[in-house]
């Protein structure tokens, strides 16, 4: 009998010390599995910031700390440099700084006028450091680049009357002036918008150049933007007809387009004068009625 209740007793001990061996496996297999979970969580975002290629950084981005940045941030806010905001275009930029789009694109060698990215800085301005510039003569049909005499000279200078290259004789873009269907205004309209119908005669306001012919920019419809000098562009919107092309000389009073309604509610010229990019009062600088 006393063997007997010796026997249970070691059974009952032998069950316990298993039972307890049991459990110290299962919580050993519990911390190695919690412990390699926290591991590869930890590690997971540093790998996909080191390996990730679905996203490379364009060229001439900078990867500051592992932020793409955009191409050319470091120039933001210095003079002669202008950032890219959204709904721009290399036309629309070009126009707003007084500049041939198509220069724009060279000066930051765009290989792709079209994409540009929000936030990208752009140089406006010709570079102080180049070696040669070529300039096309506007008073010439020749389409030979003859090399800048200087090169702090800009490229692509329009003729102008002589004197300032404020002192422009500017004549009225449409025979007779026209009637004016709304006037300048900073905020609602950075022109004048004149009356007209179908196929009227549009003039070139001044000696210039054609640096924009088409339809590319928004709210303008067929639109020519003439560069007369480094100081002055205009602009001829709503178009029917555009009657020169891209890098084509014109003279004051030359046919350049026929008047419509392209993108505008009824037919109309809409013109701006552009002094360095901004738009200031035509009425200020063509003759009276």
């Amino acid at each position: 009998m006393a063997a007997s209740s010796h026997t249970a007793f070691q059974e009952r001990h032998s069950e316990k010390r298993a039972s307890r061996l049991l459990m110290s496996c299962v919580l050993a297999v519990v911390v190695v599995l919690a412990s390699g979970c926290g591991t590869r969580l930890g590690r997971a975002p540093v790998e996909d910031r080191g390996t990730s290629t679905s996203r490379p950084p364009a060229a001439g981005a900078v990867d500051a700390g592992g932020v793409r940045m955009p191409s050319g941030f470091e120039n933001a806010g210095k003079p002669g440099y202008y950032t890219v905001k959204p709904g721009d275009t290399l036309i629309r930029i070009g126009l707003d700084t007084g500049q041939n789009w198509r220069d724009i694109g060279r000066w930051n060698n765009l290989e792709n006028p079209n994409l540009i990215e929000v936030g990208q800085v752009l140089r406006v301005v010709p570079p102080a450091d180049n070696a040669l510039v070529l300039v096309r003569p506007v008073n010439s049909g020749s389409a030979t680049p003859t090399p800048a005499a200087s090169a702090a000279k800009p490229a692509a200078s329009a003729p102008s009357s002589a004197g300032s290259e404020d002192d422009i004789a500017w004549i009225w873009p449409v025979h007779g002036a026209g009637t004016v269907l709304a006037g300048f205004d900073e905020v609602k309209n950075k022109g004048m918008d004149i009356a007209g119908k179908p196929g009227d005669t549009v003039m070139a306001s001044a000696d210039g150049r054609v640096v924009y012919a088409g339809a590319g920019l928004r709210g303008y419809g067929n639109l020519i933007i003439l560069k007369h000098n480094n100081t002055f562009l205009t602009a001829y919107a709503h178009n029917q007809t555009l009657l020169v092309k891209e890098d084509q000389t014109v003279r004051k009073g030359q046919k350049i387009a026929e008047m419509g309604d392209s993108d505008a509610d009824r037919v109309k010229l809409h013109f701006e004068i552009r002094r360095q990019g901004k738009p200031v009062d035509p009425a200020k600088y063509l003759p009276a009625k």
